[in-house]
């Protein structure tokens, strides 16, 4: 149910005429935006519509080339990050900025450590203050833990606590829930309606509609830089939205994957990881043309699992058979011998280089394809390549010269996709392909895999969102703590169904 902010109260910030440009590219264009107190005011767009842009202006990271910002009726001016939360202004990044060998409390507090009389660093006071926070927001972790140690959803935990120690009046959140369990989000949910109780105003930025729908009050739209509209959250539904952030009517989520199921052509028995809390005796096919779903909860082990048929990770037991002949030794080389690419999970941390150009991302895998007669690479021909492949799948880049971070993900994604498809796979891993992705390019990536699947490749697609799994896949394998609880057909699959077998073990041990 969504709170509904009354008309006569006034907003609690205002951003008026917001332009920005990056070299002469005009990022913002006159862009106006009103949140007021104690609401969760959602801000959609496909990637590279702005959203984050106008956060960073609002929270002092970029400086605005023309416009004000207007906080509790008086106007201001952020030159620095420090400057807008010293105003109230806080904000969790979707990228996650921890000191990895600093303690929790270390982290919360860095750069405003509390002293003592002699003006040296109060580490009791900080750990009591810390306990305090974590205790208030429902978070079990020990405030001296390394944050090294602790989970990515943990670590998420962390960036919450610190934006929530500010006392702010507005909480900016970029894509919170892309590293939650299903709980953690309804966690995360409870602490959001908590601090709208206090009358703090909450920017939610996802992709994500279904979470957009439990929790906003309001939602803005941002297109091409632009603002598009703003809507109360109960008077726009799931299609609409869509329509309004890519500019064109999507009446399906997903396109039909019309491919000619052929023979196997992955047969996987009885793997089993060397890690004993990892998976064990997992037995599936993969057929030509198909796409094979992999669903399951947050650790169920199925990256896990992909990264050992791909040769990342050792096995103990077990057998991976390619078109009938067996893998005598995993590795990624031999799988990619044997025509199979992996697209990892985090495009971030283990897909892209992110300070090389899109020429050398997309070839890194298939140079060898490409020498002169006296074995030297052939950057022409190379290069050549690269870009007809990107063309192909519609990357949108200034040029093949741009480094790759400066692409929105859903355009590193295809580079990524770019990077196998030159390798002439015959199957393809794709874990978790549109994570982080907006919209309107989750619907591009998944035409491409349509289009494969057409061409008789096959692909096995890790998701941990249920309507990416049943509107995409021809089958469907279930996770739960490693084990194989179930398969599905598409007849078969529904979210109840998946859930069930995705909680099997779960629900035996409690």
């Amino acid at each position: 149910m969504h709170r509904t902010a009354m008309e006569d109260t006034n907003p609690i910030l205002e951003m008026i005429g917001v332009s920005k440009r990056f070299s002469g590219v005009l990022a913002l264009d006159d862009v106006s935006f009103r949140v007021k107190p104690g609401t969760v005011h959602a801000l959609m767009g496909e990637n590279g519509a702005g959203k984050s842009t106008l956060m960073k202006c609002l929270f002092g990271i970029y400086q605005m080339d023309a416009g004000k910002i207007i906080l509790k009726g008086k106007e201001c001016h952020f030159n620095s990050a420090a400057s807008a939360m010293h105003a109230g202004v806080s904000m969790i990044h979707q990228e996650l900025s921890n000191v990895p060998e600093r303690s929790v409390a270390q982290n919360l507090w860095l750069g405003r450590e509390p002293l003592n009389a002699m003006r040296l660093i109060d580490h009791k006071k900080m750990f009591e203050y810390t306990r305090t926070l974590l205790q208030s927001l429902k978070y079990e972790f020990d405030p001296g833990a390394r944050m090294s140690g602790l989970s990515i959803s943990q670590q998420q935990g962390c960036e919450i606590a610190r934006a929530v120690s500010y006392n702010a009046s507005i909480v900016v959140m970029d894509e919170p829930t892309s590293s939650l369990t299903e709980n953690e989000v309804a966690h995360l949910f409870d602490i959001i309606r908590d601090l709208q109780d206090k009358g703090v105003a909450i920017i939610y930025i996802s992709h994500k509609m279904e979470e957009i729908f439990k929790i906003a009050d309001v939602v803005t739209v941002m297109r091409d830089g632009r603002v598009i509209g703003t809507y109360p959250a109960a008077e726009i539904d799931h299609n609409k939205l869509i329509s309004l952030m890519v500019g064109r009517d999507i009446s399906h989520r997903f396109p039909p994957v019309e491919s000619v199921i052929g023979d196997v052509c992955l047969r996987v028995k009885n793997l089993t990881s060397t890690n004993p809390h990892s998976f064990r005796d997992i037995s599936f096919e993969l057929r030509q043309g198909e796409i094979l779903g992999l669903g399951g909860l947050v650790g169920a082990q199925r990256t896990e699992l992909v990264e050992s048929i791909f040769g990342i990770r050792a096995l103990s037991s077990g057998e991976v058979r390619v078109n009938g002949e067996p893998l005598k030794k995993l590795s990624p080389l031999n799988a990619i011998k044997s025509g199979i690419g992996l697209v990892t999970e985090d495009r971030r941390s283990t897909g892209i280089f992110p300070l090389l150009d899109i020429t050398v991302n997309t070839t890194i895998p298939s140079q060898g394809n490409y020498k002169t007669k006296i074995g030297l690479l052939d950057h022409k021909r190379l290069s050549e390549a690269a870009k007809s492949q990107n063309e192909q799948l519609r990357t949108k880049t200034p040029s093949m010269s741009t480094l790759i971070q400066n692409l929105s993900g859903g355009n590193q994604q295809k580079v990524i996709l770019s990077r196998w498809l030159m390798t002439l796979p015959n199957i393809l891993i794709m874990d978790e392909p549109t994570r982080g992705i907006d919209v309107g390019a989750k619907y591009e990536i998944y035409t491409i895999m349509a289009e494969l699947v057409k061409q008789g490749k096959s692909i096995i697609m890790v998701s941990s969102e249920m309507p990416e799994l049943i509107g995409m896949s021809h089958r469907i394998l279930v996770l739960c703590e490693g084990r194989l609880t179930g398969v599905l057909t598409k007849e078969e699959a529904d979210q109840e169904t998946i859930m069930r077998y995705a909680t099997k073990f779960i629900k035996e041990f409690v």
